[in-house]
């Protein structure tokens, strides 16, 4: 199903046309190392700083308990967890829920929040350290767009095989040429990028079963 899970997530202007003029070759290859400088360090490489915030999940984390009906039963696997903010906040909202989360980033795991620390680990989406049907939800936020066509068909067939029916993902993407230029003027690190339909006809080529959203600058 597409469904924007994310409506509550707070939104800033972007000013792509200045990301755009800034962005280098050389830029996108120290942000594509997902390391302290795509996270911590100047703005051009990535979040230029990347910290807890309750103003950016809390307001998202009902809508996605509500919908999934999870509870202090549940398992829940953050794929691209990063510092593991949105796994502290789910578990903050229901606790003695069970968290995971894994992150290409050694420095995001390494800084992740002390608080679910010990249930972030380092691993590839395209080869999740877990068994088949694990996960009553696994969440990939902004992730698999990272990686090229054939390594985002196997991340999402990793997300499906994990779980146990249910998972929500969302995606750089576009619906028209405003938007595509705008996406492109944007990106610095998504390597698959389509036109929404594209989106779609791949979810259904690859096998992904699941619900998602899209990012759209």
């Amino acid at each position: 199903m597409e469904i924007d899970l994310l409506k509550n997530y707070p939104r800033t202007p972007r000013d792509t046309q200045s990301r755009n003029n800034e962005k280098t070759e050389a830029v996108r290859s120290v942000a594509r190392q997902f390391g302290k400088d795509f996270f911590d360090g100047e703005r051009k490489y990535g979040y230029g700083g990347f910290k807890y915030n309750p103003r950016f999940w809390q307001p998202v984390i009902p809508d996605i308990k509500s919908f999934y009906k999870l509870s202090a039963d549940s398992r829940v696997l953050d794929v691209g967890c990063a510092k593991g903010f949105m796994m502290y906040d789910l578990e903050c909202l229901i606790p003695n829920i069970c968290t995971r989360g894994v992150d290409i980033s050694s420095y995001a795991v390494a800084n992740a929040k002390a608080e679910i620390k010990d249930k972030v680990q380092l691993a590839c989406a395209t080869d999740l350290p877990f068994e088949d049907a694990s996960f009553d939800l696994v969440v990939s936020i902004n992730t698999v767009h990272n990686l090229d066509q054939k390594n985002c068909a196997k991340a999402l067939q990793e997300i499906t095989r994990v779980s146990k029916g249910h998972s929500y993902i969302t995606v750089d993407a576009y619906r028209n040429e405003e938007e595509k230029q705008r996406m492109f003027e944007w990106n610095l690190t998504a390597k698959t990028i389509m036109h929404v339909d594209e989106w779609k006809e791949f979810f259904s080529d690859v096998g992904y079963t699941g619900d998602y959203y899209w990012f759209i600058p």
